[in-house]
């Protein structure tokens, strides 16, 4: 069985999803499934977003799965419930973090500065989210602080086609999260087709990194 930083660092990047209808949850893992992108990140910004995460547990057992936006220990149970494979929070809160360890769930909070670094560390975490990575500072912030501490790092926020070979290129980094080949307009209109090419070309590009 691969440890979550194993089967991050393989897929290299995570499509983080805004869903907000759950009969969207199948066609939606099937374009991703059918185009190399066997994970997702469903954040929890929507009321459907646990019922979806259920829908396509059941139908997609073999995808990795992840509640993203965890905020509250009601959300962690929830998620749970629903199926999930680990948890990603936006920022560091300490009482979530303990409770996913009592829960026996992986989570991967969000940091941005040293200080959020060392907390995260003295709770014995070893993979962050850098979030939001572009608006703190990016690259440039984010080698600087893989320059010092000994974690690895998933960039969320701003990563783009542009920019995530940036992104990759650092060797603390196991993958990236991103919106830009899962737009939720694609997923309202039902655009499957057009969704599966920009999770292809996503999946393509980072392949060949």
């Amino acid at each position: 069985m691969k440890t979550l930083d194993e089967q991050l660092a393989e897929l290299k990047v995570i499509p983080v999803i805004a869903i907000n209808r759950a009969e969207d949850a199948i066609p939606l893992g099937r374009a991703l499934m059918e185009n190399g992108m066997h994970c997702a990140e469903i954040t929890l910004r929507t009321s459907c977003a646990i019922e979806a995460i259920r829908i396509m547990r059941k139908e997609f057992p073999d995808m990795l799965i992840g509640a993203g936006t965890v905020i509250t220990n009601e959300q962690v149970d929830a998620s749970i419930d629903a199926g999930v494979d680990f948890i990603v929070s936006p920022g560091f809160n300490p009482r979530t973090v303990q409770y996913c360890f009592e829960k026996n769930i992986p989570i991967v909070p969000g940091v941005n500065n040293p200080s959020l670094v060392e907390q995260a560390m003295e709770m014995g975490l070893r993979t962050l989210k850098f979030f939001p990575a572009e608006p703190s500072g990016g690259v440039g912030m984010l080698k600087a602080l893989t320059a010092v501490y000994p974690v690895k790092f998933m960039p969320t926020g701003g990563v783009s086609l542009n920019n995530v070979d940036e992104y990759l290129s650092i060797p603390s980094v196991l993958a990236c999260g991103g919106t830009w080949m899962v737009p939720t307009k694609l997923i309202d209109e039902g655009l499957w087709e057009e969704l599966g090419k920009l999770v292809r070309d996503a999946v393509e590009h980072v392949t060949n990194l």
